[in-house]
Formats: C-alpha cells, structure tokens, sequence
C-alpha cells in the first residue's frame, strides 16, 4: 500500500470509490470542490490502483475529516487506519489543535477505528444522513492534537 496526496484529477475515481462504499455518497462536483487551500486529500494505492482516500478540512486550529472512504473490496485490510493516521499527522503538521468528524450511528466499524485512533464522542445531530428509509443521526467525534 501507498499513500500519496492527490490532485483534482483523481475526483472521478473518488467518486467511483465513494458510490461503491457509501450508500449515499459525496457527488463528484462535491468531491472536486475538495480542492483548494483549505483542504488536503490523500489516497492509498494498492498496485497502482486507488483503493481509497481521506479528506481534510482545515481552518486555522480546527480541522475536520470531511471523508474517509475505502473500497468495500479493500476493507478489512488497514487501509482506513493508513488513511486516518495520515490525516492525524497531517492535521498535527498544520498545527490543528483539534481533529472533528461526523460518523454515521449505524457505522460502527468506522467508530471503532475513531475510538481506537483516541476520538471520543462530542455530541450528535438527529436525523442528519438520508437513508434508504428516511434519516439516522450523525455522531459528532473530535480528537485533542
């Protein structure tokens, strides 16, 4: 595995990544407005195929993960930890004193990974992601850097 930081150019197969993993994912006009002083993405390669890929948004101390998505294929193998370490790092380098995300209730791999990476649980939103069936509430997470 490889990660690399990544340019505009790869927002289509973003794209593909995130409609593979999600089930209502990021539009890729979403996904290209993630290009820009504020905002830093990386992807992880696995043979020179990106198999998946973190977003960070910062703005001065406060950084927050806009997105971390792997391909369901990919899942399991470390992977999203790879990603979110280097989100970690990268926020620390940019001076974030404080590292936030909003995680699906139901998505209770990805709130094992926060819990293990130190994040403990800020707050929520109700009924804050669509679903196939109506909403389920956000959980709000942050990590003292």
């Amino acid at each position: 595995m490889n990660l690399v930081a990544l340019s505009g150019n790869s927002s289509s197969e973003m794209a593909l990544i995130a409609a593979s993993a999600h089930s209502h994912p990021m539009t890729e006009s979403t996904i290209k407005s993630c290009f820009g002083e504020l905002y830093s993405c990386v992807g992880i390669y696995q043979n020179d195929a990106l198999c998946g890929f973190a977003i960070l948004h910062q703005i001065f101390e406060d950084a927050t993960l806009m997105d971390i998505c792997v391909e369901p294929v990919h899942q399991g193998k470390g992977y999203g930890k790879a990603l979110l370490d280097n989100v970690i790092s990268l926020a620390r380098k940019k001076d974030a004193e404080v590292l936030m995300l909003e995680v699906r209730e139901s998505a209770v791999g990805a709130q094992a990974l926060y819990v293990r990476a130190g994040f403990e649980r800020s707050g929520g939103r109700k009924g804050y992601y669509k679903t196939d069936s109506g909403t389920e509430d956000a959980i709000l997470m942050s990590l003292a850097l």
